[in-house]
């Protein structure tokens, strides 16, 4: 009986390994002949030929997880960050070969973007730069620990051999930090475009190209500066030779109005020019007749944003105009026999003209600029026309009105530039001057004025005096004035307007009729 009690079965039922531990007193050391056992592993369930595997792996590397040796590092220069902190350090005068050029956020590591930063603030205090003087400037903050402390520092300045390539690493470093931009965009783009939560896909590429844009606006800002005067009189008499060559008095785009063309030359590219009015002067009907003459009669590329009427109105405008129709007969649809061929040709002629019209409201500088530059890329321009500039908005703003409307005009004056092309911006004027004798408007009638005034270089009124007085003896007589001309004359003089057409045309006083 007593063997039978001792037999041990062939297979005993066992705790699991976790509880087993618990549950059972610390086994006592095993005799010194016997073999030391494998050390037990977390994984119990595993065979023993698994539990080999892992066991002669332990000693190996661990693997590399799929797709990490595809994870690339960010565009940067660290070498180039170094060597301008390190040159800064060593010439302080340096900084100005730099300060234009980049920025902290331009560092990628976030210890350069501290010392670059200490160094801009003790600079713009006219105090020495040099690692004792930075590091006490940072150990002030709290920051010298996260900077690298006095001994990174030091060699920063014992590893830079001088100063002479500062503005070359500051270029490097910016170049990385444009690049890093373009990769945030992109996973930004990718992001909306993933997650677009019902949003128009027209929307999410405008959102896209801004992004972009704003990426290049920025790249572009940096660095530029001073230019020698010879260089810059080389450009100007490669331009005098070219006006010489013209044999003509107009410089600039023909506006198809021959007084207008003598007081301006022609609307000069990079110029803003702002045609002001009250409602019903004539705003719309001249900038459109000037961007007809351009497209239709020179053939050149012209833009329209039209945000106070659709693009059917415009057109509706443009074939009475070209046509001669009455627009009465165009809005009533009660055409005269002789209306037919007219509205024909005109269509004709609008279909072959290079015109773009974007009827969009309430554009922001942002969205205006990134359209304008998309069709300039695709279809070249000579004219922008805005419609009119007070129903622009500014995204995000919570300023007044004023300094709202400053913005836009300073954005229109930038895009005028950079484009090279003459920007023309429609505005209001304000209601007050109607409270008046004397109605002509004057700069101060200008909506907004301060920053419209500065910004412009061409301020054109249009005074009708029929708007005012119906029995009038100048109807259908426009006094056109220029109230500010940054390069030529201030003056006044008249166009006809004909206002069942939708058109102005150069006036001819009747005495030139009688004489006749």
């Amino acid at each position: 009986m007593s063997s039978a009690k001792t037999a041990r079965p062939a297979r005993l039922w066992r705790l699991p390994a976790r509880r087993r531990r618990l549950a059972r007193p610390k086994p006592s050391p095993r005799p010194a002949e016997q073999a030391p056992a494998a050390p037990r592993r977390r994984h119990p369930n595993r065979t023993p030929a698994e539990r080999g595997t892992v066991a002669r792996a332990a000693d190996r590397p661990l693997p590399v997880p799929d797709g990490a040796e595809h994870i690339k590092v960010p565009p940067n220069s660290v070498q180039a960050e170094q060597a301008l902190l390190g040159g800064l350090m060593l010439d302080n005068s340096a900084w100005d070969r730099v300060a234009d050029r980049v920025v902290e956020e331009d560092f990628y590591r976030a210890d350069h973007r501290l010392i670059f930063a200490a160094i801009r603030s003790l600079t713009e205090r006219n105090e020495p730069c040099d690692a004792v003087t930075i590091s006490e400037h940072l150990a002030t903050r709290g920051e010298l620990e996260d900077a690298g402390g006095l001994a990174y520092l030091a060699a920063l300045v014992k590893d830079t051999p001088s100063a002479a390539n500062v503005a070359d690493y500051a270029a490097i470093i910016r170049e990385r930090a444009l690049l890093r931009e373009l990769i945030r965009a992109g996973n930004e783009i990718a992001g909306s475009a993933v997650n677009s939560e019902g949003r128009p896909i027209a929307e999410l590429v405008d959102a896209a190209e801004r992004r972009v844009f704003e990426i290049a606006e920025r790249g572009k800002r940096r660095g530029a500066g001073f230019r020698a005067i010879r260089e810059v009189l080389n450009d100007t008499v490669d331009r005098l030779d070219m006006l010489h060559q013209s044999g003509g008095a107009i410089t600039g785009l023909e506006t198809g109005f021959h007084r207008f063309d003598e007081y301006t030359a022609g609307l000069q590219a990079g110029d803003l020019v702002i045609i002001a009015g009250r409602p019903s002067m004539g705003k719309t009907t001249l900038a459109v007749n000037i961007a007809e003459n351009a497209a239709l009669g020179k053939g050149l590329p012209v833009a329209i944003f039209s945000m106070e009427m659709s693009m059917e109105q415009l057109a509706f405008r443009m074939i009475s105009s070209l046509g001669r129709v009455n627009q009465a007969h165009l809005r009533n649809g009660r055409f005269a026999d002789e209306d037919w061929p007219r509205i024909n040709g005109a269509i004709q002629q609008m279909s072959e003209a290079p015109i773009f019209i974007d009827d969009m409201p309430a554009l922001t500088p942002t969205e205006v600029r990134a359209r304008a530059r998309r069709l300039q890329r695709e279809h070249g321009l000579a004219l922008i026309v805005v419609d009119y500039l007070q129903l622009m908005q500014v995204s995000g703003s919570t300023e007044n009105r004023a300094t709202e409307v400053g913005e836009i005009s300073r954005s229109l004056k930038a895009l005028a530039r950079e484009l090279n092309v003459p920007i023309i911006a429609l505005s209001q004027l304000n209601r007050s001057l109607e409270q008046r004798t004397d109605k002509k408007p004057v700069m101060s009638d200008l909506r907004e004025s301060g920053a419209i005034e500065q910004d412009a270089d061409l301020i054109v009124f249009i005074y009708r005096d029929e708007v005012y007085n119906p029995d009038s003896p100048r109807k259908g007589i426009a006094d056109i004035i220029i109230a500010k001309q940054r390069n030529g004359p201030t003056g006044e003089f008249q166009l006809t307007f004909l206002g069942q057409y939708t058109k102005f045309e150069n006036f001819v006083p009747e005495s030139a009729f009688s004489a006749a």
